[in-house]
């Protein structure tokens, strides 16, 4: 074993290696905090001077993340935040959470990666590990992220190492360092460094055979659920027609324990990873000269999901002799899941457009979400109303698109004149023809 890679997994296993954290949302943040927690220096990277400045002050600026061991963090001087990429530099770790969204072709965007890469190249130093966790397609660490690193001259599996381990962030659920962590290394070095590194925060390292398998280890995971999502949406849509309610069925095979996973339906996809994430595989493929048309058509049954929805609304209103257009609508929850503020991909933002295309005059609630600003693809400038039986009487539907634990559904069901339930959030609290599963 060289003398070098020796040294840094000691300074790992007696937590002396600096860590530092590029990219503080969602994945980064939980990650820094979960380094810091197991006893190393964390620095903090991210080009948001508010994100930056907020960790300063000890303060966590997601709603369903404790803020207090931020703060013990900040206070103790293990955890520090900086917009100075130079700093890379003084780290002998290095993971690397930044986002990986579409561009408007539904294609790759890989500037964030990219550019974090281009920042942190002129700080490479030997024996330091380079970590990429961002969920991209099969290749991008040695194709995309290797070269840009070693632009300065040192080599990735030679002078320094590089590895892939995919985020595994559920917000508002699991906590990070319960799940185990699949790591893909560059060379047998590389993975042997990086998995030192995880097992210091997690409960179990899983390592695959290269870069490559962690990264499709991921959108597999991904895939899996998108898909079966769209089947039970799919599945949703006939159970409508066919006057059979899909949540009772879902149930029911679930008590079957083995051969069958329940997933639930909902009023579309949210979040980064299932709405987005396969189809950087699907990108990929075509260079293959293959079509994933398991993943295309999951995509495209989860995307109709939000004209589903209004689609049901209009119906449910149009029975009782009332139009969409100039209707109140009253939507509850614009998170994309429960009990968190997370706004990404969220499938309400597109209900509320096309409820407003259609003529709707559209109000929220959401304790998480107390204000919608202009977002990427979205111009909606809202803020969360009271919940009070003024506005769940006053509205001609109330629509159920996130189903936050601290709404009080029952008292929703017995003052609404009309519920549009994309959740089964109120399932067995009555309301007769009120109450419409959409």
């Amino acid at each position: 074993m060289r003398q070098e890679k020796r040294e840094l997994i000691d300074k790992v296993a007696a937590r002396r290696a600096k860590v530092g954290v590029v990219g503080l949302g969602y994945v980064g943040l939980p990650l820094s905090m979960a380094f810091g927690e197991a006893g190393f220096s964390v620095l903090g990277l991210d080009i948001d001077a508010r994100k930056v400045e907020s960790i300063g002050r000890g303060e966590c600026y997601f709603r369903h993340l404790d803020g207090a061991p931020l703060s013990r963090l900040v206070e103790s001087g293990r955890l520090e935040a900086s917009l100075d990429f130079s700093r890379a530099a003084q780290l002998d770790c290095v993971v690397i959470c930044v986002p990986t969204p579409l561009t408007r072709q539904r294609e790759p965007d890989m500037r964030f990666i990219v550019e974090t890469a281009q920042a942190l190249a002129p700080h490479v130093r030997r024996d330091q590990l380079f970590v990429l966790e961002s969920t991209t397609w099969p290749g991008t660490t040695e194709e995309v992220v290797k070269p840009i690193l070693e632009s300065g001259g040192l080599r990735a599996g030679v002078d320094f190492h590089l590895a892939f381990s995919p985020e595994r962030e559920d917000p508002g659920s699991h906590a990070s360092t319960a799940v185990p962590k699949v790591v893909g290394g560059l060379s047998p070095d590389c993975l042997e460094i990086a998995c030192a590194l995880y097992a210091s925060v997690v409960p179990r390292v899983v390592p695959v055979s290269s870069t490559r398998a962690a990264e499709m280890t991921k959108l597999l995971e991904n895939i899996f659920r998108a898909v079966n999502i769209a089947l039970v949406n799919e599945l949703k849509m006939l159970c409508e027609r066919m006057s059979i309610d899909v949540w009772e069925i879902v149930a029911a095979a679930a008590t079957k324990g083995f051969g069958f996973m329940p997933f639930e339906p909902g009023p579309g996809l949210g979040g980064h990873c299932i709405p987005i994430d396969p189809f950087y595989l699907t990108w990929k493929a075509r260079e293959f000269e293959m079509q994933t048309r398991f993943i295309e058509l999951a995509g495209e049954i989860n995307a109709q999901m939000p004209r589903y929805v209004v689609q049901r609304t209009q119906d449910a209103l149009n029975a009782r002799s009332q139009s969409l257009k100039g209707a109140q609508i009253l939507v509850l929850g614009v998170a994309y899941k429960r009990d968190v503020d997370d706004l990404r991909e969220s499938p309400a933002l597109k209900v509320i457009e096309l409820l407003t295309e259609a003529g709707a005059r559209v109000r929220y609630h959401d304790p998480l979400v107390p204000q919608i600003g202009a977002l990427r693809r979205h111009q909606l400038d809202m803020a969360s109303v009271p919940l009070d039986d003024d506005a769940l009487s006053s509205a001609d539907a109330v629509m159920i698109l996130t189903d936050h634990s601290d709404v009080d559904y029952a008292r929703v069901v017995r003052q609404a004149r009309l519920v549009i339930d994309t959740r089964n959030a109120t399932h067995g609290l009555g309301g007769g023809d009120r109450v419409v599963k959409a």
